[in-house]
This record gives C-alpha cells, sequence and structure tokens, in this order.
C-alpha cells in the first residue's frame, strides 16, 4: 500500500482526536470518505484522504459522447457497456483509484478502452451538458452528448448524546477507513445501526483480527428472517449470506437494539444500549474502544439535482431504461435507490447500454427488476423505527460542523429557516451528515444543493484559472 493518509497515520499512532469543532470538542474521523469532513486539520485540508486541492491550478477542457459519473461497481458496469458502441466514454471518480466503497482497495481495472479521470471532483454544472471538476491541481471543463450518474450512496446518521466523540465512526466509515490503512488489531469494537452493511463490516473486521463484541440491529428479529423469501430463489445471495453468517458465528447479534449514548473523556470509553428481553428492555453498559454506527444509506443525488434531474423519494427518478427527467442523462446504482452490488451491476449494465443507445434486451429489464423486487425487500425489512427519533435530547449535537444542538432547532419550520436562523448545513459537508438525520428527525427536505458542490481553496475560486 502506498503512504497512509496523515489522518489514518496519526490514528494509528494513538492519536484520539483529528480536530477540535467551533465549540472545543475533540473530533475525529467519521465517514471515512471525505463528506463530513471531521478529519480536517486547520487549513481545512482532509486528511484521511490521499490528495487535496492545491491552491493554484491549471485549467483545461476535455468533450466525450459518454461521461460516467462514479467509478464503483455501476459506473465501472455502466462505461464497460458503453464502450462496445465504440464511442469516447469517460469515467470520472473523486477517488484516485476505482471501486468505489465495496471495492475500495481491491485494484480494480478500469475497462480497457475507457478513459480514467480519477481524483477530479464535481464542482458545479453550468448546463445539462457540462460540469466542472476539480482535481488537486486542474480545473477541467467537462462536455459531453449523454450522461451516466452512478454516484452512490452516503451513509445516514442519527444523533444521540456522545456520538461527537472519536472513536464513534460511521460503520460504512469505518470500513472505508480500515481499507484504507487503520489498524484495529485487538480492538474491542460494538457494530449498530440497521442493515447488511453491518455484516459485512464485521466480516471485514474479524479479518483484520479486531474484537467484534456484538451487532445492534434496529430492524427486528422476525422482518430480518423475512428476508430469507426475497433471496430463496438467489443462490448468489444465499451463497453470500451464509459466508457471512459463518465468518460472524459466535459473535452476539442483537434485534430491536441500539446505542442509547456513548462516553468518554475526549474519547470514546464506553457506550449504554438498549436490549429487547423477551420480557421488555434493559440498558447495558459495554466497555469499548470504538463504535461504528449507521442507520443504512441515503443516495448521493446533488450532482443529479445540479443537472436539473427529478427526484423520487430522495433518489434519481429513472424510467425501465434508467432515464432521468433529462432526456441525455442516465442514472444508475444506488443513487436510484439503495439495492447493493447486484442492483448496482444490474442498472450499471443497462444505462451504459442506454446511454450509448445499443439495443436493449429482455434480459437486460428483467434483470433489473428483479434487483430493485430485492431492494424494495431491503428498504422494508430496514424501515426505521419511530423511536429512534427520541434519542437526541436536546442538549445533542445535529449538525457537527457548526456544532449546532437540537434546542437550537426549536420553533424552526424547515430546513431553510434552519440554515438561515441556525447555520445547519452552513459548515463544509453541506449538510451530507445533518440534512438526512433532520429530515428523519425534523422532517426537514434539503433540496438546496449550491455550488461549489466538492470543497476547494478560496483561492482558486477567487482567482479561477483562465
Amino acid at each position: 500500500m502506498s503512504e497512509l493518509p496523515r489522518g489514518i497515520q496519526a490514528l494509528n499512532q494513538g492519536a484520539s482526536a483529528l480536530r477540535r469543532s467551533v465549540s472545543g470538542e475533540a473530533r475525529s474521523a467519521l465517514c471515512g470518505m471525505g463528506s463530513c469532513h471531521e478529519c480536517r486539520d486547520r487549513q481545512g485540508v482532509r486528511t484521511c484522504l490521499p490528495m487535496q486541492p492545491a491552491a493554484n491550478s491549471q485549467a483545461r477542457r476535455t468533450e466525450t459522447a459518454i461521461a460516467v459519473f462514479g467509478a464503483g461497481p455501476a459506473g465501472i458496469a455502466s462505461a464497460r457497456a458503453a464502450l462496445a458502441s465504440h464511442q469516447r466514454v469517460l469515467l470520472i471518480d473523486d477517488n484516485l483509484q476505482a471501486g468505489g466503497q465495496i471495492w475500495r482497495g481491491e485494484g480494480r481495472a478500469i475497462p480497457a478502452g475507457v478513459e480514467w479521470l480519477g481524483g477530479a471532483s464535481v464542482l458545479d454544472a453550468p448546463s445539462p451538458h457540462h460540469v466542472r471538476l476539480v482535481s488537486d491541481n486542474e480545473h477541467i471543463d467537462v462536455h459531453f452528448e449523454r450522461a451516466v450518474l452512478c454516484t452512490g450512496a452516503t451513509e445516514r446518521f442519527l444523533p444521540f448524546p456522545g456520538w461527537t466523540l472519536p472513536g464513534v465512526f460511521g460503520a460504512g466509515g469505518l470500513q472505508a477507513l480500515v481499507k484504507s490503512g487503520l489498524a484495529v488489531a485487538g480492538k474491542r469494537v460494538v457494530l449498530a445501526g440497521s442493515g447488511p452493511l453491518l455484516l459485512a463490516v464485521a466480516a471485514l473486521l474479524q479479518r483484520r483480527r479486531a474484537r467484534v463484541l456484538c451487532l445492534l440491529e434496529q430492524a427486528p428479529r422476525s422482518r430480518v428472517r423475512s428476508l430469507i423469501g426475497a433471496v430463496w430463489n438467489r443462490p448468489g445471495k444465499l451463497l453470500q449470506a451464509g459466508q457471512l453468517f459463518a465468518t460472524l458465528r459466535g459473535i452476539p447479534r442483537h434485534h430491536e437494539a441500539w446505542v442509547l449514548r456513548a462516553e468518554g473523556r475526549e474519547r470514546l470509553e464506553s457506550i449504554t444500549v438498549r436490549l429487547s428481553t423477551g420480557s421488555g428492555t434493559r440498558e447495558t453498559r459495554i466497555e469499548c474502544d470504538a463504535l461504528a454506527i449507521g442507520y443504512g444509506l441515503v443516495p448521493r443525488v446533488r450532482v443529479a439535482q445540479a443537472l436539473g434531474c427529478e427526484l423520487a423519494d430522495d433518489r434519481v427518478r429513472v424510467d425501465e431504461r434508467q432515464t432521468t427527467s433529462i432526456g441525455h442523462i442516465f442514472a444508475a446504482g444506488e443513487c436510484t435507490g439503495i439495492g447493493g452490488l447486484g442492483k448496482a451491476l444490474a442498472e450499471g449494465e443497462l444505462a451504459g447500454r442506454a446511454a450509448a443507445g445499443l439495443a436493449i434486451e429482455a434480459r437486460h429489464l428483467r434483470h433489473v427488476r428483479q434487483e430493485q423486487v430485492f431492494a424494495d425487500a431491503l428498504a422494508r425489512v430496514y424501515a426505521l423505527d419511530p423511536r429512534l427519533r427520541e434519542l437526541a435530547d436536546p442538549d445533542t449535537i445535529v449538525c457537527r460542523c457548526e456544532d449546532v444542538r437540537l434546542r437550537d432547532l426549536d420553533g424552526l419550520v424547515d430546513w431553510r429557516e434552519a440554515r438561515l436562523q441556525a447555520r445547519v448545513g452552513m459548515g463544509p459537508c453541506q449538510g451530507t451528515v445533518c440534512a438526512p438525520a433532520l429530515e428523519f428527525l425534523r422532517g426537514y427536505a434539503a433540496r438546496d444543493p449550491r455550488a461549489p458542490l466538492s470543497p476547494v481553496p478560496l483561492e482558486r475560486l477567487s482567482h479561477p484559472p483562465q
């Protein structure tokens, strides 16, 4: 592995906090993917990432027939399918390597013939055929005839007392950090939240010799077991599930269970959890070194919104050919609804073929429908318990960038008022962390992505390249 990012090096060397918040609280990495900005230093540089935008940059322009945004499973499948049309295909991702979160660190190859533009984030979308990117040393104007959006998802965090302590990670965040080099051998870890991601992260931690103490799933056991019906005729998914459960044999798994609070001085020392019992509930304190917690995934739709695509139920709206409300823009994978690897691959292939003008066969449509049925089953099974809205008390921080507490939102009726009067979503993450949480807690709907969509040094906005 190449040299580790500074933040991960510091954590491996025993550091607890990577920064201090606006009110002086110790903070550390949360998301592991550059979205939360909790690993940033005093210059605003995200220390968990291997590269950062420089103050000065070069400008260039490029044109392509098909631009694919996102190089996870959906994006790679889309680019590979589109390439069969012998048109120019450009694959863009804000990571230096392809693979996305699922294949992070696995060295996934870019399909031969596809042009690769890694380490480049979307800054703005001046028109539906034009995006402006920022890389470590360039401003890049990309003009395209057609586009496929495979922008993936971010993790949903629900605030509770103590969730800002160093040592509390997102479940997917800890997964990303471990894959990027964070050492967890011998660490006592609790996983909590909701969804099959918890199982995958637990398996990874087991392989890296962490001590996984238990898994806390908020969904009832009976609902989770009902997934068997959704995968009974899907041998691949049955095999995957069987392998996961075999790997995790012996680790306690609790249902209708969640973390009530995290405690510690300057870093996590213990958590108090709510467990369901045959006769009711009980609270238990668990000493641990790390908590990996996430309540499912949320589609990343900001680029789609900036391009003018319509949403439906917080995801990019597409038809049966993966076409968005903008006829030359297609979408696939988690940004169209959370469904996992199979859905991403099936939709990615279909969207790539559609964007390239290739024939769409019945088997392509059938495969996508099958995966969407499974995605719908996941959504039903892991629907969030309304009681999770009671976790945050009035003093709980709900916006980590600006240290906004739940009580600061009293009397504010929507996202716009919360932004204007309490500065919610006004920090570096621009609502990536707090917006999904407050939509669940308060019904606030954030629908106003604004440029720049990605962080960039002020000097590059004040003196843009010519």
